[in-house]
Protein backbone atom coordinates (compact mmCIF):
# COMPACT_ATOMS: atom_id res chain seq x y z
CA UNK A 1 0.00 0.00 0.00
CA UNK A 2 1.10 3.04 -1.09
CA UNK A 3 2.38 5.88 2.01
CA UNK A 4 2.61 8.95 0.13
CA UNK A 5 -0.83 10.79 0.76
CA UNK A 6 -0.73 11.76 -3.24
CA UNK A 7 0.06 8.11 -3.82
CA UNK A 8 -2.85 7.04 -1.51
CA UNK A 9 -5.13 9.70 -3.62
CA UNK A 10 -4.28 8.51 -6.68
CA UNK A 11 -5.17 4.41 -5.75
CA UNK A 12 -8.53 5.77 -4.95
CA UNK A 13 -9.02 7.44 -7.94
CA UNK A 14 -7.71 4.73 -10.22
CA UNK A 15 -9.86 2.20 -8.81
CA UNK A 16 -12.88 4.32 -9.44
CA UNK A 17 -12.39 5.14 -12.47
CA UNK A 18 -11.73 1.08 -13.12
CA UNK A 19 -15.29 0.25 -11.93
CA UNK A 20 -16.86 2.96 -13.81
CA UNK A 21 -14.83 1.75 -17.16
CA UNK A 22 -15.94 -2.14 -16.02
CA UNK A 23 -19.67 -0.81 -16.15
CA UNK A 24 -19.60 0.92 -19.24
CA UNK A 25 -17.79 -2.00 -20.94
CA UNK A 26 -20.11 -4.56 -19.52
CA UNK A 27 -23.05 -2.01 -20.85
CA UNK A 28 -21.67 -2.30 -24.17
CA UNK A 29 -21.29 -5.99 -24.54
CA UNK A 30 -24.33 -7.05 -22.55
CA UNK A 31 -26.18 -4.17 -24.78
CA UNK A 32 -24.25 -6.37 -28.22
CA UNK A 33 -25.82 -9.72 -27.01
CA UNK A 34 -29.26 -8.43 -26.64
CA UNK A 35 -28.87 -6.95 -30.20
CA UNK A 36 -27.05 -9.67 -31.73
CA UNK A 37 -30.51 -11.91 -29.95
CA UNK A 38 -32.86 -9.39 -31.73
CA UNK A 39 -31.10 -9.49 -34.88
CA UNK A 40 -31.18 -13.79 -34.90
CA UNK A 41 -34.55 -13.32 -34.13
CA UNK A 42 -35.59 -11.14 -37.18
CA UNK A 43 -33.59 -13.76 -39.03
CA UNK A 44 -35.88 -16.49 -38.04
CA UNK A 45 -39.44 -14.73 -37.87
CA UNK A 46 -39.04 -11.49 -40.13
CA UNK A 47 -41.87 -8.77 -38.98
CA UNK A 48 -42.63 -5.38 -38.08
CA UNK A 49 -42.13 -5.90 -34.52
CA UNK A 50 -38.93 -7.84 -34.83
CA UNK A 51 -37.73 -5.35 -37.35
CA UNK A 52 -38.13 -2.11 -34.58
CA UNK A 53 -37.05 -4.38 -31.68
CA UNK A 54 -33.94 -4.86 -34.04
CA UNK A 55 -33.18 -1.20 -34.44
CA UNK A 56 -34.21 0.02 -31.32
CA UNK A 57 -31.49 -2.58 -29.45
CA UNK A 58 -29.24 -0.99 -32.04
CA UNK A 59 -30.17 2.33 -31.23
CA UNK A 60 -28.99 1.64 -27.84
CA UNK A 61 -26.04 -0.31 -28.49
CA UNK A 62 -24.62 2.63 -30.64
CA UNK A 63 -25.54 4.96 -28.10
CA UNK A 64 -23.71 3.44 -25.22
CA UNK A 65 -20.92 3.09 -27.22
CA UNK A 66 -20.85 7.00 -28.04
CA UNK A 67 -20.89 7.42 -24.14
CA UNK A 68 -18.27 5.05 -23.98
CA UNK A 69 -15.96 6.72 -26.00
CA UNK A 70 -16.92 10.33 -25.21
CA UNK A 71 -16.15 9.75 -21.35
CA UNK A 72 -12.61 7.82 -22.73
CA UNK A 73 -13.41 4.48 -21.40
CA UNK A 74 -13.42 2.94 -25.37
CA UNK A 75 -10.49 4.86 -27.92
CA UNK A 76 -12.43 6.42 -30.79
CA UNK A 77 -11.33 3.98 -33.34
CA UNK A 78 -12.22 1.31 -31.20
CA UNK A 79 -15.88 2.55 -30.90
CA UNK A 80 -16.30 2.88 -34.96
CA UNK A 81 -15.08 -1.01 -35.36
CA UNK A 82 -17.79 -2.20 -32.47
CA UNK A 83 -20.24 0.22 -34.52
CA UNK A 84 -19.55 -0.89 -38.18
CA UNK A 85 -19.46 -3.95 -37.10
CA UNK A 86 -22.73 -4.48 -35.44
CA UNK A 87 -23.91 -2.18 -38.89
CA UNK A 88 -22.48 -4.96 -40.74
CA UNK A 89 -24.06 -7.54 -39.48
CA UNK A 90 -27.72 -5.73 -40.25
CA UNK A 91 -26.54 -5.08 -43.50
CA UNK A 92 -25.97 -8.84 -44.12
CA UNK A 93 -29.21 -9.71 -42.64
CA UNK A 94 -31.30 -7.90 -44.66
CA UNK A 95 -29.46 -8.71 -48.08
CA UNK A 96 -30.10 -12.60 -46.89
CA UNK A 97 -33.36 -11.71 -46.69
CA UNK A 98 -34.33 -9.21 -49.04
Amino acid sequence: MANIKSAIKRVKIAERNRLRNKSYKSAVKTLTKNYLAALEGHKAAPSAETEAAVKATMSAAFSKIDKAVKSGVLHSNNGARKKARIAKLLKQAESVSA
